[in-house]
């Protein structure tokens, strides 16, 4: 299952489920990439990629070679990633400084980076650390390096928030993470184009159990057609 060859049209009758979701995020990441994957859902993805495939898991705590979710009566609980959440290491993993993490991060070494969202524009505007509420704590943590300094960012997200507000929006009202980093949104309902390559415009590239004219409107955006 792959969003960069399926055409935009509606599969199944239902929205993705998690592991769904991680396993097309996978699928979409080139092989041999250097990947750092953000707290929460993209964390899934891990448990999604194909031991044959090279690709290498950065953690920004200072881990090259982070493997799928441990079993229960193996965690280990000094080995975790940046959400503190307990991981497993490949052959040939590596420990590093944090100052080291972020170089690699700043330096533009990560070919992928997957986070999650609060909001995203199409124009590939991301926020994604504070929801702005008062009182609310900040939690920007290293995804402002990884947004801007990965060589592509995307977001994996549910399209919608709890009380049904759309995270896809002409413009963040949440403060930013960065400015045009996003090129790619995968959703529970949908995966979608957004970024300056598309001058603002967002494009449905696949959707799941909704039609086209279901999400504009669940939306309040128009949406153009990966198929031109």
């Amino acid at each position: 299952m792959s969003a960069e060859t399926v055409a935009a049209g509606s599969r199944g009758t239902a929205p993705l489920s998690t592991a769904q979701l991680a396993a097309l995020v996978a699928a979409d990441i080139r092989p041999g990439s250097y990947v750092n994957l953000g707290i929460g859902l993209p964390t899934l993805v891990a448990d999604h990629l194909p031991a044959d495939s090279g690709i290498t898991l950065h953690t920004e705590n200072g881990l090259l070679g982070m493997g799928p979710s441990p079993r229960a009566d193996l965690v280990d609980p000094e080995l975790i990633n940046a959400g503190k959440v307990p991981v497993t290491e490949l052959a040939g993993a590596a420990y590093f400084h944090q100052a080291d993490s972020f170089a690699m991060m700043r330096g533009g070494h990560i070919d992928v980076c997957v986070l999650g969202a609060f909001q995203v524009s199409t124009s590939g505007d991301l926020a994604n650390w504070s929801t702005g509420s008062p009182g609310a704590v900040p939690a920007v943590g290293g995804a402002m390096d990884l947004a801007v300094g990965a060589k592509r960012s995307v977001v994996m997200m549910k399209l919608l928030t709890k009380d049904g507000r759309p995270k896809l929006v002409r413009e963040c009202t949440l403060p930013l993470t960065g400015v045009g980093c996003v090129s790619r949104i995968y959703s529970d309902v949908a995966v979608i184009d957004v970024g300056p390559a598309l001058d603002g415009e967002a494009r449905l590239v696949e959707a799941f159990g909704v039609s086209h004219g279901q999400l504009e409107e669940m939306l309040g955006l128009g949406l153009a057609s990966s198929q031109g």
